[in-house]
């Protein structure tokens, strides 16, 4: 065979060996390439499958250190309250109480959560919050312990109510006394912010309509840190 056509010859295989090899790398690459996309994909559709967070997977601490499981109340109309004992506000805690007696039976139970991230109108003391709310205010309702609300230190529970696809409007707590009303299924239903006083008829109302399984939710207020004298404070 001519020398020039057994080149030619060697050259058309080393060509045809090199694209062979070139096409098995990148088949490799495009299996690695599925092989490490799948467990990312395998992973959107396990979180996919699996139930929309509730309150009940959220825990609090008591006012003894004791960490407490919010699936305890599980069935529960819960009225989650961020407490200020020594806020001009402070009634409000009376009228919750009462709210609580009230509406027991029925299903209804207050949650108090006492903050200091809105002026410093909580106590910080753990024995004082205890005496104050067990002996003082004799509180009808579990409190339970002082708690970060916003900010890097922001509570699980409460990143939870104040995400907007938690399905209740709002954004961050703004001020003391801000209510929270989860449904029995654990479900945020509806948001009232300080001025909203558990005391009052239309209050009550709301709360009766939300036990009968009647209430739709409600928006947020837009106001940014609620009415009243707190509001002129500073932050700590």
């Amino acid at each position: 065979m001519d020398l020039r056509i057994r080149r030619g010859v060697l050259v058309l295989i080393l060509l045809l060996l090199a694209g062979c090899t070139a096409t098995r790398a990148v088949d490799r690459q495009k299996d690695d390439s599925r092989k490490a996309d799948k467990p990312a994909e395998d992973k959107k559709k396990a979180d996919a499958s699996k139930p929309p967070k509730t309150v009940y997977d959220y825990t609090l601490v008591d006012l003894d250190g004791k960490e407490a499981p919010l699936s305890s109340f599980n069935g529960k109309l819960l009225l989650i309250v961020n407490l200020a004992s020594q806020s001009v506000y402070h009634d409000q805690i009376d009228a919750l109480s009462q709210l609580q007696k009230t509406f027991a039976d029925q299903g209804l139970v207050v949650i108090g959560v006492p903050s200091a991230d809105f002026g410093g109108e909580e106590l910080k003391d753990p024995d004082a919050l205890r005496k104050y709310y067990r002996d003082t205010a004799k509180v009808s309702f579990p409190v339970f312990a002082l708690a970060s609300l916003r900010g890097v230190k922001e509570i699980p529970l409460y990143r939870f109510l104040t995400d907007p696809k938690a399905g209740v409007p709002g954004g961050d707590i703004h001020w003391n006394f801000t209510k929270i009303l989860v449904d029995r299924k654990g479900v945020p239903l509806a948001r009232f912010e300080v001025e909203q006083d558990p005391d009052d008829a239309d209050f009550q109302v709301t709360i009766e309509t939300a036990l009968a399984g009647k209430l739709k939710k409600k928006p947020g207020a837009k106001d940014d840190k609620g009415a009243g004298d707190d509001a002129d404070d500073d932050d700590e």
